[in-house]
C-alpha cells in the first residue's frame, strides 16, 4: 500500500473508531507492518500539527488516537457543553497516583501507602475511567489489582507511564524511617 493511501486508512479507521487503537491492530487490519504504520502516522500526525488543523493524532503507549486540538478547546467546550476532565479529591489524587506509580496495585497496597481506607477512592476512579481491572493476585484472597487507563493518560496529558516524573518508592516489607523531625518525642 502506498504511504499516501496508508495514511489516508489509519485517518479514517482513527477518526471513525473515537479511541485508541493499538498498533499492532492497525498493522493487521491494513496488512502492513508495524513499523509502516508508526512511520505514516507519525508523519500524519505531524502534518496535522504543522498545519495547526482543528485535530490531532496522538501516540498513547503503542497505538493512536485521534483528539481535538488543544487550541480549540473553547470552542468546543461552548459548541457541545462538555465537562472539564474529573474533578478529582486529594484522596482520589493520592490513589491514583499510588497505582500509576506501582501498578499493577491492589487495594491493600493503596491502603498500605496512604494509612487510610481506599475504598472510596478506588471506586470513584473506576467510575471516572482511570483506572481498571489488571487481573487478580495469585494470593490468598485472590485480591484485585489496577492499572491506569488511556483515559488517565489522555487527562494528564502523557503518551506513556515513563512521561511520569520520578519519585522515591517505598520498598515493601522494609521498615520506613521517618525523618528526624517526624519522630515521636520520648516522654521525660
Amino acid at each position: 500500500m502506498e504511504t499516501e493511501q496508508l495514511q489516508r486508512a489509519i485517518e479514517a479507521i482513527l477518526f471513525a473508531a473515537g479511541e485508541r487503537m493499538d498498533i499492532s491492530r492497525l498493522a493487521m487490519v491494513l496488512e502492513t507492518d508495524e513499523a509502516d504504520i508508526e512511520a505514516a502516522a507519525d508523519a500524519l500526525a505531524n502534518e496535522f500539527a504543522f498545519q495547526r488543523r482543528g485535530i490531532r493524532i496522538v501516540k498513547l503507549e503503542k497505538g493512536y488516537q485521534m483528539v481535538s486540538s488543544g487550541e480549540m478547546a473553547d470552542y468546543i467546550t461552548k459548541a457541545l457543553e462538555t465537562r472539564k476532565p474529573p474533578k478529582l479529591s486529594s484522596s482520589q489524587l493520592e490513589t491514583l497516583t499510588i497505582i500509576a506509580y506501582y501498578q499493577p496495585a491492589t487495594k491493600a497496597m493503596v491502603e498500605q501507602i496512604r494509612g487510610v481506607d481506599s475504598a472510596y477512592s478506588v471506586a470513584a476512579l473506576l467510575n471516572k475511567k482511570l483506572i481498571e481491572e489488571a487481573g487478580r493476585l495469585n494470593v490468598p484472597g485472590r485480591p484485585i489489582q489496577y492499572k491506569t487507563t488511556p483515559d488517565f493518560l489522555r487527562t494528564f496529558g502523557l503518551s506513556s507511564l515513563e512521561e511520569l516524573p520520578p519519585i522515591d518508592k517505598i520498598a515493601f516489607g522494609e521498615p520506613v524511617e521517618l525523618p528526624e523531625e517526624s519522630q515521636p518525642q520520648e516522654a521525660q
